[in-house]
């Protein structure tokens, strides 16, 4: 297999297959039809590993990666299955950090060509029966299984965990799961499974009850993982990583339970090597320190409000880089902009991408100091051509502006 017939695989997958991440709702398929007629064509490989399930709105993928590192850190062989990737497809299925096999990827996707035909599975779905099958393939002592939108109707709620977590509940994906937080809860513990601990990491006490009511009902043990102190901290910058880490150190003590040796020092030492051991990068991650580059892959009103709390606690002058997709609520992001800055609006190069002219007229309102886009790297070109000493970059506002900007700039 060469580079080039992997690349013509992936793009032919992502033109064959709807996909969320490109094209919004409808390539949404909610239910378990399809992912279990799929699991069954490849002989249900996600019965024959163990694994642990996270979801939530915000921090699945910090926690999962978290959480991976410490058992990494313990000798274990791990699976981490996270979406979107932000470069590579194969980011999204990780073997103790190493990114799935392009060769496996190339000949698994060879496969779907031979699905029966009453079987049409969503490029998410596809994902999710390749990471199931390479975990079994690599013999994986405990896959990590990050939840991809929502929970009940989500394609990973076929597997069996050990051990479930919530992260937290807040506004976003309306259009699919609820207008309320109480509604969206709902779907977030559909995760839940009978006589399986759960894991809330949310604040909220509307929340906590409907997990916790979920939880008794299918006699499983509710665990808060809020009630949790400690001082712990991780590689994973942000301030919102203190709630992640409680989740993670909630997670860890459910494991220890069911016989996972790990030690104090294996949690220390795995959350302050999560980089180094799992690769992740997009939350908080200091892209360069001269001048200050920060990029973080937050996209929802909670996310957003917790990055730019944390930008306004820094002194420097800001540059800020931002783009959005189409079913983004723009007058509500633009209540919480950080003040004492310059603005890049920017268009992500994906179909759900969102022109800043569309809504230009709003920013004339706001009063803001900003310029237009049509792609990410004009707009970070141009940051960086007014950033002075002193000052700082910050990119987001989407996964698909910091994936396209990594893509472009990193390693160069």
């Amino acid at each position: 297999m060469t580079n080039q017939q992997y690349q013509e695989a992936i793009e032919w997958l992502f033109v064959q297959m709807p996909n969320y991440q490109i094209d919004g709702q409808k390539a949404y398929k909610p239910g378990l039809d399809n992912i279990k007629k799929l699991c069954e064509f490849f002989g249900n490989p996600q019965d024959k590993i163990k694994t642990i399930h996270i979801g939530g709105t915000n921090g699945k993928g910090s926690t999962s990666n978290m959480l991976a590192s410490v058992l990494q850190e313990c000798g274990y062989k791990i699976g981490l299955y996270n979406s979107p990737h932000l470069i590579d497809f194969t980011e999204r299925i990780k073997v103790d950090g190493e990114n799935c096999d392009k060769e496996f990827v190339y000949h698994f996707i060879q496969k779907l060509k031979n699905l029966p035909g009453e079987i049409r599975p969503s490029f998410f779905e596809f994902t999710t029966i390749m990471a199931f099958e390479y975990f079994y393939q690599q013999k994986v002592d405990y896959a990590i299984i990050e939840v991809g939108l929502g929970g009940r109707l989500d394609s990973t709620n076929i597997i069996k965990p050990l051990v479930s977590a919530i992260t937290n509940v807040q506004l976003d994906h309306q259009n699919i799961l609820g207008d309320t937080i109480a509604q969206i809860a709902v779907e977030k513990a559909g995760i839940i499974k009978e006589k399986t601990p759960i894991i809330s990491g949310d604040e909220n006490d509307l929340v906590k009850k409907i997990i916790k009511e979920k939880a008794e009902k299918l006699h499983s043990k509710f665990l808060d993982a809020t009630l949790i102190k400690t001082d712990l901290r991780s590689d994973l910058l942000g301030n919102y990583q203190e709630k992640n880490i409680r989740v993670v150190l909630a997670l860890v003590n459910e494991l220890q339970k069911l016989g996972l040796k790990i030690s104090e020092k294996n949690i220390e030492t795995g959350l302050m090597n999560v980089h180094k051991n799992t690769n992740f990068i997009g939350r908080w991650f200091e892209f360069s320190d001269n001048p200050l580059t920060i990029c973080d892959t937050a996209h929802n009103q909670a996310g957003l409000e917790m990055v730019f709390s944390q930008l306004n606690e820094i002194p420097k002058f800001k540059h800020i880089v931002l783009g959005f997709v189409n079913d983004k609520k723009i007058d509500e992001v633009l209540r919480i902009l950080p003040e004492k800055a310059t603005y890049y609006f920017v268009k992500p190069s994906i179909n759900r991408g969102r022109n800043p002219l569309e809504y230009e007229e709003l920013l004339k309102k706001s009063k803001i100091n900003y310029k237009i886009f049509q792609d990410v790297n004009s707009g970070y070109l141009s940051a960086i051509q007014n950033v002075r000493d002193g000052e700082m970059i910050f990119i987001g506002g989407s996964n698909f502006v910091v994936g396209e900007f990594l893509e472009k700039n990193l390693q160069k």
